[in-house]
């Protein structure tokens, strides 16, 4: 429903462009907004206006309108004066105040569908009813970006991407939850994954700096249909969830770029479980010292370049060359050799993916 504060703001503004007084009551007489003081207007004149069979009255001096919506009276307008510029002046206002009740419905009703839409409660046939309904054009292309904010409730950062997309009247935004804020982009002509980066981009750009707000933020892949929606969606979920685990140092994700750490997330406990068992045995990653993990997590940057690793790491190649051959007694990988490198990579990742199942299982 339309606030009290929108139609005070709707209403002073008419005062001033035409000087006359207007006073917005709902049925049982009570003031929702007014620019003169109507402590003089009784109660039951409004209620019996309410239910008369007139939409428009003269009553002691002031003309009296109904204001309704989809058949029911919502509020009664009240034009200060008997004269023809009251009439009219109120004629306007009530035009003006059932248009914004029109828009804030559909609005919540776009806001309703669009969250439905991307949790899967509607049947199909819903899906393209209520889109047609709403005016929302079922065969755009469009991708779901989903923005994780750092503090709950954000507001601060909803407004700010409401703002920042205000001229994009074909964009949704809504909060599903109480970090994680949804941007459903339908893209122009001629628009593809490459400019998908630059939007997230700017929009990390403008919340960190309009917003005070660090934020992850993750896409899916774009969708021809808005009944995938919710599966551009649930990749977008997934991609904020892989590049948690797998690319801590990334703020933003594509779902189409996320490689292994895709298929790792989707693999049981227990097959992760019997892995890592068959490649360290009993000498798990997470016994390693700091050292180690720095040496290797630097020798998988260099692509396995021996010289460059020690350089980087202000090392002797020949102390390098040691901690390897250290690393290969204990775990039977030498890294040095591709194979086991990109064992020893996955193994490591599928032991990150543990930890965190482990922290949050759901």
């Amino acid at each position: 429903m339309i606030t009290n504060q929108v139609i005070q703001t709707s209403i002073d503004e008419l005062r001033a462009i035409t000087r006359v007084d207007l006073c917005v009551m709902d049925i049982d007489g009570r003031v929702a907004a007014t620019t003169f003081e109507s402590n003089d207007m009784e109660a039951n004149l409004v209620t019996d206006f309410a239910e008369s069979m007139a939409d428009s009255q003269v009553i002691n001096g002031y003309h009296f309108f109904k204001i309704v919506d989809e058949g029911r009276v919502e509020y009664v307008l009240v034009s200060k004066g008997n004269t023809e510029d009251a009439y009219m002046v109120g004629k306007i206002a009530v035009s003006q105040i059932h248009n914004l009740m029109i828009a804030y419905r559909e609005r919540l009703d776009k806001d309703n569908f669009i969250q439905n839409l991307l949790l899967d409660n509607l049947l199909l046939v819903d899906i393209y009813n209520k889109a047609k309904r709403l005016h929302i054009d079922v065969e755009a292309r469009r991708v779901v970006f989903l923005i994780e904010t750092r503090n709950e409730k954000d507001n601060m950062a909803l407004e700010t991407l409401k703002m920042l997309f205000v001229s994009r009247v074909k964009d949704f935004i809504t909060a599903v939850d109480e970090r994680n804020i949804i941007l459903i982009h339908e893209l122009k002509e001629g628009e593809g994954y490459e400019n998908l980066d630059e939007i997230a981009m700017v929009v990390r750009d403008m919340l960190n700096a309009e917003a005070m707000s660090a934020v992850r933020i993750a896409y899916g892949t774009i969708v021809d249909e808005i009944k995938d929606v919710s599966k551009s969606y649930k990749e977008a979920k997934m991609a904020l969830d892989v590049g948690k685990i797998f690319y801590s140092e990334k703020v933003i994700m594509a779902y189409n770029t996320l490689g292994i750490g895709r298929l790792i997330y989707q693999l049981p406990m227990s097959l992760c479980e019997m892995f890592i068992k068959e490649v360290f045995g009993d000498c798990l990653p997470e016994t390693f010292d700091e050292e180690t993990l720095v040496t290797i997590n630097k020798f998988f940057e260099n692509s396995l370049n021996v010289s460059e690793t020690s350089r980087q790491l202000f090392v002797h190649r020949n102390t390098l060359v040691y901690r390897l051959e250290k690393i290969q007694k204990s775990t039977g990988l030498d890294i040095r050799v591709f194979e086991d490198a990109m064992t020893f990579k996955i193994a490591l990742m599928v032991v990150n993916y543990m930890k965190h199942m482990k922290k949050d299982p759901y």
